[in-house]
C-alpha cells in the first residue's frame, strides 16, 4: 500500500494531534473542518430567524444570542483541544450556554431545541467526569421540560443529546490517556538514557579506577627513585607505560561494545526514520535473534542502517518493507535481512561507497550482500550465519 492509497485520516501529513493545540494554520484548519459539520443543528434556528415569523427586535436579539452561543461553544471546544480554560471559567461558560438555550427556546419556539445538543457536547468534553454526568442529565431534563412547554417536541433528539454527551466523556478520557501515554513514553526514554549513562560511568570507573591508581603510585615511586636509582625509576616508568597501554585497550574495547549497533534498536530507528520521511513502512517489531553471534547481528544492523538511509535520502520511495527471516542452507542456518522499496533507486550507475563497505563488513562476518534494482524499486538482501562456527560465505 502506497501513501496515495492510504485513507486520508491516517496519512502522516493529515494526522490531527489529539489533545494538543494546532501548531500551524494548516492544523488549525483541519481542526475547524472536523468541528464545523457539528454545526448542522444550527440550521433550524437560522431558518427560523429568516422565516419572517418574528418581529424585527426579536430577530436582531435572536441573531445576537445565536452568534454569542456559537462563539462560546467554539471557544470551549477549541480551548479544550489545547490549553484548557480554568475550571471556573469553563463552568461559567457552560452555564451561559444552558441559559441561552433555555431562554431562546422559550421565547422563539421549538426550532431552537437543537441548541441543547451543543450544551450536552460541551458538558461531556469540558467538565470533570462526575460533574459531566450530572450536567448531561440536567441538560436532558431541561430540554425535555422546555420541549414539552413549547410543543412539537422530538423524542429522538432527546436520545441524541444524551448519547452525544456521554460519547464526548469517552472521547475526553481517550484524549487524556493519549496525552498521558505520550508523557510516559518521553519519561521512559529519558530514564533509559540516564540508566545507560550510569552504566557507562560504572564500567569506565571499574576499568580505569585500578589502572589510574596504579599509575599514580608508580609515578610517585619513580619520582622518589629518580635521583639515586635511575635504573629502578626507568623500570617503574616502563611499568607505567604498560599499564596505560592496557587501560587504553580496555577503554577502546568498552567503547566498541557500547557503539556496536543492535538489530532491535536499528529496527526501531528504521521505523521512526521512514515514518518521519512519510514512507509507509512495514518493519518487524521483535526479531528472533536466538543463537545469532554479536558480529553477525552487528553486520545486519549496519546493513539495515545503510539501506534505510538510502531509502530516505535517495530513493524517493513511498513504501518500504523490511523482512527478517531465518533460512536453512547447505552450509547451515543463515539470518536474512531484506529491505525493498518502490523508489527510483537514486541516480548512481554503480554501487556506492556505502554498499561497497557494507559488502566487506558482511563478508568479514561470514555473510554476503545482494543488492539491485527491480522493475519498480530497489531491493537489498543481507545474509549472515547464525551459527558461530559457520565458515565464510555460508548462505551466500
Amino acid at each position: 500500500m502506497t501513501d496515495d492509497t492510504l485513507p486520508e485520516d491516517v496519512r502522516p501529513e493529515n494526522a490531527i494531534r489529539v489533545g494538543q493545540a494546532p501548531r500551524t494554520m494548516s492544523e488549525a484548519m483541519r481542526k475547524v473542518v472536523w468541528i464545523l459539520p457539528w454545526l448542522i443543528f444550527l440550521g433550524s434556528p437560522v431558518r427560523d430567524l429568516t422565516s419572517g415569523h418574528h418581529a424585527t427586535i426579536a430577530v436582531v436579539l435572536g441573531w445576537v444570542a445565536l452568534v454569542t452561543f456559537t462563539g462560546v461553544y467554539l471557544t470551549l471546544v477549541f480551548r479544550n483541544m489545547g490549553r484548557a480554560l480554568p475550571d471556573r471559567a469553563v463552568l461559567a461558560l457552560v452555564v451561559l450556554l444552558g441559559t441561552l438555550a433555555v431562554v431562546l427556546c422559550l421565547t422563539l419556539g421549538n426550532a431552537w431545541v437543537g441548541l441543547f445538543v451543543y450544551v450536552s457536547v460541551t458538558c461531556g468534553a469540558t467538565l470533570p467526569l462526575r460533574t459531566a454526568y450530572w450536567a448531561i442529565g440536567a441538560n436532558a431534563l431541561a430540554m425535555l421540560l422546555v420541549g414539552l412547554r413549547v410543543g412539537g417536541f422530538d423524542w429522538s433528539l432527546l436520545l441524541i443529546v444524551v448519547l452525544l454527551g456521554f460519547a464526548m466523556t469517552g472521547v475526553k478520557q481517550l484524549v487524556r490517556t493519549t496525552v498521558e501515554l505520550r508523557k510516559a513514553r518521553a519519561t521512559v526514554a529519558q530514564l533509559a538514557a540516564n540508566e545507560e549513562r550510569l552504566r557507562l560511568a560504572r564500567d569506565l570507573h571499574d576499568l580505569l579506577g585500578h589502572s589510574l591508581s596504579l599509575i599514580t603510585l608508580k609515578s610517585e615511586l619513580a619520582g622518589r627513585m629518580l635521583p639515586d636509582h635511575p635504573d629502578k625509576a626507568a623500570q617503574q616508568v616502563a611499568d607505567i607505560e604498560q599499564v596505560s597501554r592496557q587501560a587504553l585497550v580496555d577503554v577502546r574495547e568498552a567503547v566498541t561494545g557500547y557503539r556496536r549497533p543492535r538489530l532491535s534498536a536499528e529496527l526501531a530507528g528504521a521505523q521512526v526514520a521512514l515514518t518521519a520521511a512519510q514512507v509507509v513502512a512495514e518493519v518487524p517489531v521483535e526479531p528472533d535473534l536466538t543463537g545469532v553471534p554479536d558480529e553477525s547481528e552487528a553486520a545486519l544492523a549496519w546493513a539495515l542502517r545503510e539501506a534505510v538511509t538510502n531509502v530516505v535520502r535517495h530513493s524517493g520511495a513511498s513504501r518500504c518493507t523490511v523482512e527478517l527471516l531465518t533460512r536453512q542452507t547447505l552450509d547451515g542456518r543463515v539470518l536474512e535481512l531484506t529491505v525493498e522499496d518502490n523508489g527510483s533507486g537514486g541516480s548512481g550507475k554503480g554501487p556506492g561507497n556505502g554498499l561497497t563497505g557494507l559488502t566487506e563488513r558482511l563478508e568479514k562476518a561470514g555473510g554476503a550482500l545482494d543488492a539491485g534494482r527491480l522493475k519498480h524499486g530497489f531491493r537489498l538482501v543481507a545474509r549472515v550465519p547464525v551459527d558461530a562456527s559457520a565458515t565464510v560465505g555460508s548462505g551466500a
